[in-house]
């Protein structure tokens, strides 16, 4: 099968990484297809054979784009950077370009891979959500000293970057399990500007093609 055309996303729906990756491309105005991948449905389809090929990490997402399959949501938004400059979502200045991408790697590695299913599953159904309540809390405690001295309007200043598109899906996970953000102003103050962004409307969970209807309720 060709990969050349319109890129395809391989996206769940409640899914912050592939959730990122979906702002991205609306906010570059990149026309793209999702292609949806269950993680729960029959153990979750991440695991079947035919989707080991496209991801052999066995989660979402996966984009193919340019004829080439690309893994892990941070390598993908920095292709897309780079491949398609127009509306950039790095600065120009160098140090402004790297406190965007300790933002994203802070929030990537290390608060949403320690919340994410598989874990969870590993975690138990009694002890997951106090789980996510301590990494998710710790997490954000450096993010918003780390906010403290880099937002203007935004994560990084006034425009928007690959850090606002990592924040926003980390809130939504956030309130998931009913961490209270109260000691996170900047955070809050951030989600609550992007709310209604029509990229970030676009990319959000209720708006995917295979949300679930009572989720949307």
């Amino acid at each position: 099968m060709s990969l050349i055309g319109k890129p395809v996303l391989y996206s769940y729906w409640r899914s912050s990484c592939s959730w990122r990756v979906r702002i991205a491309l609306n906010l570059k105005e990149i026309p793209y297809d999702i292609k949806p991948i269950s993680l729960i449905k029959g153990g979750g389809e991440q695991h079947s054979n035919e989707f080991r090929e496209i991801n052999p990490m066995e989660h979402v997402p996966a984009l193919q784009i340019d004829g080439h399959t690309l893994i892990e949501s941070l390598s993908i938004m920095y292709y897309l950077e780079e491949t398609r400059p127009q509306r950039p979502l790095l600065p120009q200045d160098v140090y402004k370009r790297a406190k965007v991408r300790e933002i994203c790697d802070v929030i990537a590695s290390g608060i949403q891979p320690l919340q994410n299913i598989g874990v969870l599953i590993y975690v138990g159904e009694e002890k997951k959500k106090e789980w996510a309540q301590h990494w998710i809390t710790r997490g954000f405690r450096a993010v918003e000293k780390l906010l403290s001295s880099s937002a203007g309007k935004y994560s990084v200043g006034d425009e928007l970057t690959l850090a606002d598109c990592c924040l926003i899906p980390q809130v939504f996970n956030a309130r998931r399990f009913q961490v209270d953000l109260r000691p996170y102003p900047i955070i809050l103050r951030i989600d609550r500007e992007l709310e209604n962004h029509p990229a970030f409307r676009a990319a959000h969970p209720s708006n995917q093609p295979d949300c679930p209807p009572e989720a949307t309720k």
